[in-house]
C-alpha cells in the first residue's frame, strides 16, 4: 500500500511537470502575471478568484476596459481560463454575461492595435551603413550587423534570435539553414528550419556576416545577449539614421521582413513559411500595409 502511495505521488509530480512543459516558460509566466492581476482585483473587492464565476469575470473585464486595449482583455480572459484548468476548475468563458460584455466593450473602445513600425529593407541598409561609420569596436560592429541582417532575413522573433546556438546552423551552397527549436507559435516543440540564401550584395548579406561572426564569437549561443537588448539595438540605430526610435522595437525586424517581401510580390504562403505564423491574419495585415501605396487606386490617375 505504501509503495502504491509513493508511486501515485511520483506520477502526480511527473504530471505537473508535463503540464508545465506543455507551454513555454515565457507563456506560463505571462499566464501567472495576468492571473495575479485578476486575483488582486478580486481581493480588493472581496470577490472569489479561484474558482470564480462569469459575473466576476465580466466585472473584471469592464474594470480593465477603462485603460487597456481590447487585445489585453482577451489575453487576460484566456490566462484566467488556463489557470482554472491547471487547478482542475471549469470556467465557462462562453457564458452570455462574458460574451455580451466583451461585444459591448469592443464597440466602445474598438480593436485597432497600434503596432511598432516595420523596419523596411531600405531602412535596414541605412542602419548597416551607420554601424560601419560608428566608433564601436569591430567585434561589436559585426555582432550588431549580423544580428540585424539575420533577424530581418529570417523573420525572427527576438526570443528566437537570441536562442540560436551554433549547432542550429547548417551552411550549404545556397546559404544557411537555421533550426528554430521552439517558438511562441510552436508550443509542442516540433521546431522549424528557416533557409536564408546568399545576397548578391555582400554588404547586406546575412549569410556572409554570420560566417564571419561565428568565427570570432567563441560562445555557444550565436547572439549571447538578452531579447531586450535586441530591441535596444534596433532603437539605438533607428534613432541614429533619423527614424523615431519610439516607433521601433525588436519585432520591427520580423514585421519588416513580412512587409518588404510582400511589397516585392512574395505570397502569403511563402511569408508564413519563413515567419512560422500559424494564422494568416497577421500576415495579411502586413500584406495590406505593403499594398497601401503599391496598389493604391490613385496610382493610375497620378501617372496620367
Amino acid at each position: 500500500m505504501k509503495d502504491l502511495t509513493t508511486e501515485i505521488k511520483k506520477l502526480e509530480i511527473e504530471t505537473l511537470d508535463n503540464l508545465k512543459m506543455s507551454k513555454s516558460v515565457n507563456t506560463i509566466r505571462a499566464y501567472k502575471s495576468d492571473y495575479n492581476d485578476f486575483a488582486l482585483f478580486c481581493s480588493k473587492h472581496n470577490l472569489q478568484s479561484l474558482p470564480t464565476n462569469p459575473k466576476i469575470i465580466a466585472l473584471y473585464l469592464t474594470h480593465l476596459s477603462k485603460n487597456s486595449k481590447f487585445s489585453t482583455l482577451k489575453r487576460r480572459l484566456a490566462s484566467i481560463n488556463v489557470m482554472h484548468r491547471y487547478k482542475g476548475h471549469y470556467l465557462d468563458t462562453k457564458h452570455p454575461v462574458i460574451v455580451e460584455n466583451l461585444l459591448g466593450i469592443k464597440r466602445q473602445i474598438g480593436v485597432h492595435q497600434k503596432a511598432k513600425k516595420p523596419l523596411l529593407f531600405n531602412d535596414l541598409k541605412q542602419i548597416i551603413k551607420q554601424i560601419n561609420l560608428s566608433k564601436e569596436n569591430d567585434f561589436k560592429k559585426l555582432r550588431n550587423k549580423t544580428l540585424i541582417l539575420v533577424g530581418f532575413s529570417g523573420g525572427f522573433r527576438r526570443s528566437e534570435l537570441v536562442s540560436i546556438s551554433k549547432e542550429d546552423l547548417e551552411f550549404v551552397k545556397e546559404g544557411v539553414k537555421i533550426f528554430v527549436k521552439r517558438s511562441k507559435s510552436d508550443q509542442s516543440g516540433e521546431g522549424m528550419t528557416k533557409a536564408i540564401p546568399y545576397f548578391d550584395n555582400e554588404n547586406y548579406c546575412p549569410v556572409n556576416h554570420l560566417k564571419k561572426w561565428i568565427l570570432i564569437n567563441k560562445k555557444k549561443l550565436v547572439f549571447p545577449i538578452s531579447d531586450k537588448n535586441v530591441a535596444l539595438i534596433i532603437k539605438k540605430y533607428a534613432c541614429l539614421v533619423g527614424l523615431d526610435e519610439t516607433k521601433y522595437a525588436g519585432h520591427s525586424l520580423r514585421s519588416g521582413f513580412a512587409t518588404t517581401t510582400a511589397e516585392s510580390g512574395a505570397t502569403e504562403r511563402n511569408i508564413m513559411a519563413m515567419t512560422g505564423h500559424k494564422s494568416s491574419d497577421m500576415v495579411r495585415r502586413y500584406i495590406k500595409e505593403a499594398d497601401l501605396f503599391k496598389n493604391n487606386a490613385l496610382n493610375k490617375l497620378l501617372n496620367k
